[in-house]
Order: structure tokens, then C-alpha cells, then sequence
């Protein structure tokens, strides 16, 4: 079929009910029609539409006597003469004298009859995606909405429950709970953001698939070539339902028995009261993460060569590739294997300080030469963040929601800066007494943010992991244990995992600690037959990444269950 432009009669003959149909080319109404071209002309433009298109004959008629058929667009290769026919060797429509010369011996067939058959498949994949994809995506999303409702549900019931279990213990460990309100709270929006992710996917899948179902109609309906022989279909793209993993909540349970040892468990995480002898006083104890998610012993699962020298800096990005940076200017993505996938050079004199992927996956690194963070957009360094003057960018972070934490140094204090639209936000230096947080010093700091949006640093000026709420006051600090080795603590790389957990690299001692999120800690990851390690990160699979810096080897290791 045809379509044509509808507008109400203005002329005072024809009745307000009544339309007519419209010059293609102004607003006048339509006398006359091409039917080579499928356009409708008012007698105006007749002159103007065959002055358009020279080349080409045009069969112009009253519009009573149009016919409705395909248009075929004009040779490429010979003037003149309109594609009627589809070479099936080329893929290409070609005109008659195409047929004899050019694809002489190939296979050709009419052109109607390809757009008869591709019109045929538009229409089956139409009624596909009508019939049999749009209903399973909207069912789930009304079951996403359910399950988030539910859990909303479950988890202020389990908020009550805590709360009831509060007025059983000492006024003394309240701190106590409200850990456990903050444990419930992270936990609960984890789920929910989980659950909101997948409802916004399948709603943004429906509007996609409901705009592909408007203009493969529109195409279906069209007599122009070139917009059905275009056309990409989507449906095996569609027919990749996307799938959730529902997230176990985690049990509350309880022993709260005058005179006796009063427990509260809520799924990994224990608080314990115990009664000391001769004494009323209550000695509170909190035992948070444990280490039953974590290998007895860390496994290498890839080792590879990257030829960089100095390898200082890893940032993975997804799941099998990572940055890496060391001597010299050039930043480089190699995959598991070691081999080069990219390489950037840097605007740099001698090395970018640190580097870091976004969440949109693109590459961000500091040239403290220039005082500028620069992002990495189709190769090419562009200009994210210009240092305050006095101050120098050195390591960096890109949170969940998007913001950037770049440490500034002025060469004897640091700061941690939140950017957000290339703006500061906040800036982070001193504690609620007015002390300064940072050792004092050129050096720079290493950043991360944990899930429940605590930023962590490495300062290893004051030998100590020191943690930050977003607020930017100080949780707690880290200064080693003694199952990292004899020497003095002396932290590098940071990274965080899905748990929570926090990674840090000591490199005094060549081993990696693993803290839960509230500072203590868990346990050292095994050398893994490394002597020296710099670079540090974590991909999609909870794998490390270690670099070693004398050999530019990097080392996979997986050290969770």
C-alpha cells in the first residue's frame, strides 16, 4: 500500500468532515501525482519535482489515475535508469544495463520479488515480538514490581524484629545495632537496586521493542527500497530474555535468655554479650564478616607477560581485560592472556600517576605535569578535570553514581575531592576535631569506594588504611597485622569487592590484607609465588589482579569460593 499527507479541508465548497490530500512538497492540495516517484504534487510543484531529479523520467498523472507501486532508485553506475532488479551475488540493486554488463552472469532476481520476501519476514518478526516477546516482558515486569514490593515488606519486618530485639540488651550496645540497621539497610538497597536495575531493563526493552514494532510497521508500509533493504532486525537481540538471580535475605536469629550468653545473628554477621564474673558489667563484642566466603588457599588461574616496564597501575574493565600502566607514557589494555588489545599514549611527560575506569567503562587518568585528569574518548586524551592551583592531581576513583575522587597534593598536605559534573563537591582533609586525616607529605594516595559508599584510602605517608563515610568523617583506621609479615606496614594499591571487603596491597611485605568492611581484619592472601607486587584490581568475577612490577607480569587470582 500507499500512504499519504491527510489535513482538513480549509476551502469553504468542501465540509468541515471532509480531507484532502496534500502536495508531498508544500501545503497546497494535491492535483496531480508522480507515479515513478510514489509523490503527490499540486500543479505548482510539478516543475519543481522534475527539476529535482533530472536524471530520471517521471510519469505524472491526475491524482485520480495513480497508481500504487515500488520505487526503485536510480543507478549508481548508469544515469538514468532506475534499480529494478537485486543482484543475489552482490547484494546490490542494479538497473537493466547493470544485468548485461557489470553482473552479467550473476544471479538476478526482480526486485519486487526481494522486497516481497524481505517485507515478509519484516512482518513475521513483527508479529513475533507483538505476539510472543512483549507479553513475556511485561508479565515480568509485573512479577519485579511484586517482588520488590515483598521486599520491602520483609525487610521492614526484619527492621522490626531488631528493633524489638534492642529493648533486650544494655543501653551499652546500641552501637551495636545500629550496625545492624546499617548492615539491613546496605543489604535491603543492594536487593532493590538489583531489583529496580532489572525492572528499568525490561521496561527500556519494551519501549525499544515497541518502537521497533511502530517502524517496521512503517516500513512494511513503505514503497521505498532503500528503507526495507536497510532494515537491521532486532529480534534475536529481543529474544535474549534478560534473567535475575533472586538475592537470599538473610535470617535473624536469636538467643536472648536472661543470665546466659545473649546472641544475635543476621546472616553472617554475630554480636555477642557476655557476663563477666564479680561484675554487673557487660562486655559487648561484635564479630562481623567472616572468612568461610574466602579460599583456605588463593589459587593463580592466569599468569601473564604485558612487556610493560615498571608494571605500576591496574584497572580492570569487565571481566576478562584490564589498564595497565608503568614507565613511559603509553597506558595499555591487554587481556588474560597478556596479549595488547589497545595502547594510548598519554599526555604525560613521563607517566601518567595513576589511572582508573569509569562506570561508563571509558579510561581516566592523572598527568600531574599538566595538573589535569584526562579522559580517554575513541583514543584520543581529552581534558575531565583541571587541578586548583597549588595542587596536583595523583590518584584517582570513579564511584557507583558517577563522581570522581581525585587525591590532590600540594607537595606537603593531601585532600581527597569529589567531583560531580567536573565540578567540586566536597573536599576531605580534616577530622570533626580539625586535625588534619592525611600524613603529611608529597606522596600520593590510593582510592577506592566500597559498596556502602565509605571511600577508602591507602596512606601509606601514614603507613594505615584510613576509611571515610561519604559525609567525610573518619570510620576507622587500619595499620597492619602481624600475620602480614615482620616489617612495617606500608600500604599501596586499594580495592574493594562485592562483599564489601577491602584489598590492600602491603608492599614492605609483598602480601595482600583483606579487611570486612568495618576495618576488621580477615586474613593475608598466600604470595602466590609473586616477590614484589604495585599494581592491584578487581574484575566482574571477583579475580585479582596483581601486577609485579620487577617483571610486568600480571598474576590472576581467585580467592574467593
Amino acid at each position: 500500500g500507499s500512504y499519504y499527507k491527510w489535513k482538513m479541508a480549509t476551502d469553504p465548497h468542501i465540509t468541515s468532515a471532509q480531507e484532502v490530500i496534500i502536495c508531498d512538497l508544500c501545503e497546497t492540495p494535491a492535483r496531480q501525482f508522480c507515479n515513478s516517484c510514489q509523490v503527490s504534487l499540486c500543479l505548482a510543484c510539478i516543475g519543481k519535482h522534475m527539476d529535482s531529479i533530472q536524471t530520471l523520467k517521471h510519469d505524472v498523472v491526475q491524482f485520480k489515475d495513480r497508481k500504487v507501486q515500488l520505487v526503485y532508485e536510480e543507478c549508481g553506475s548508469h544515469s538514468g535508469q532506475r534499480c529494478e532488479a537485486h543482484c543475489s551475488r552482490c547484494y546490490v540493486p542494479i538497473c537493466m544495463i547493470c544485468v548485461i554488463s557489470t553482473h552479467n552472469g550473476h544471479t538476478i532476481r526482480l526486485m519486487k520479488d526481494v522486497v516481497c520476501d524481505l517485507k515478509s519476514e519484516i512482518q513475521h518478526e513483527t508479529r513475533d515480538i507483538e505476539s510472543n516477546l512483549l507479553p513475556v516482558y511485561k508479565k515480568m515486569t509485573e512479577n519485579t514490581e511484586k517482588d520488590i514490593g515483598k521486599l520491602t515488606q520483609e525487610f521492614n519486618s526484619l527492621e522490626s524484629d531488631i528493633e524489638n530485639l534492642r529493648k533486650s540488651w544494655q543501653q551499652e550496645v546500641d552501637a551495636i545495632f545500629n550496625k545492624f540497621c546499617s548492615m539491613i539497610k546496605s543489604i535491603r538497597e543492594n536487593h532493590l537496586t538489583v531489583l529496580a536495575s532489572h525492572q528499568s531493563l525490561l521496561e527500556n526493552q519494551i519501549q525499544e521493542m515497541t518502537k521497533t514494532v511502530q517502524q517496521n510497521k512503517e516500513i512494511h508500509q513503505s514503497n521505498k527500497v532503500s528503507e526495507v533493504t536497510n532494515h537491521q532486525s532486532k529480534l534475536t537481540e529481543y529474544k535474549e530474555i534478560p534473567t535475575i538471580v533472586q538475592q537470599p535475605i538473610p535470617s535473624l536469629n536469636s538467643n536472648t535468655d536472661p543470665g546466659k550468653e545473649l546472641t544475635i545473628e543476621l546472616g553472617e554477621y554475630t554480636a555477642t554479650l557476655k557476663q563477666a564474673e564479680l561484675s554487673s558489667q557487660r562486655d559487648a563484642k561484635f564479630s562481623s564478616m567472616s572468612t568461610k566466603d574466602l579460599l583456605d588457599r588463593a589459587k593463580v588461574i592466569a599468569t601473564s607477560s604485558t612487556g610493560v616496564e615498571s608494571l605500576w597501575r591496574i584497572s580492570c574493565i569487565g571481566t576478562d581485560e584490564a589498564w595497565l600502566s608503568g614507565k613511559g607514557k603509553t597506558i595499555t589494555r591487554v587481556d588474560i592472556d597478556g596479549i595488547v588489545r589497545e595502547s594510548v599514549t598519554s599526555t604525560c611527560q613521563k607517566t601518567p600517576v595513576d589511572i582508573a575506569v569509569t562506570k561508563k567503562d571509558e579510561l581516566i587518568y592523572s598527568d600531574s605535569d599538566h595538573g589535569t585528569v584526562n579522559i580517554v574518548k575513541n583514543g584520543v586524551s581529552e581534558t575531565l578535570i583541571t587541578a586548583p592551583r597549588g595542587w596536583s592531581p595523583k590518584g584517582l576513583c570513579s564511584t557507583e553514581s558517577g563522581d570522581i575522587l581525585v587525591n590532590m597534593n600540594s607537595g606537603v598536605q593531601n585532600k581527597v575531592v569529589r567531583y560531580q559534573n567536573r565540578k567540586i563537591a566536597q573536599e576531605i582533609f580534616k577530622d570533626d576535631n580539625g586535625d588534619l586525616i592525611f600524613g603529611k607529605d608529597k606522596w600520593m594516595l590510593f582510592l577506592v569506594e566500597n559498596r556502602n559508599e565509605d571511600i577508602c584510602v591507602s596512606d601509606f605517608i601514614a603507613n594505615s588504611v584510613v576509611t571515610i563515610d561519604k559525609a567525610g568523617r573518619v570510620r576507622f583506621r587500619y595499620k597492619g597485622s602481624p600475620a602480614g609479615g615482620p616489617k612495617p606496614f606500608s600500604p599501596r594499591q586499594i580495592v574493594t569487592d562485592s562483599l564489601g571487603q577491602i584489598i590492600v596491597a602491603d608492599y614492605n611485605n609483598v602480601s595482600i590484607h583483606i579487611l570486612e568492611q568495618n576495618g576488621q581484619f580477615l586474613k593475608c592472601l598466600d604470595k602466590c609465588g609473586f616477590h614484589s607486587l604495585c599494581g592491584l584490581s578487581i574484575d566482574n568475577m571477583e579475580r585479582l589482579w596483581v601486577g609485579l612490577i620487577e617483571n610486568g607480569n600480571v598474576k590472576v587470582i581467585q580467592y574467593m569460593k
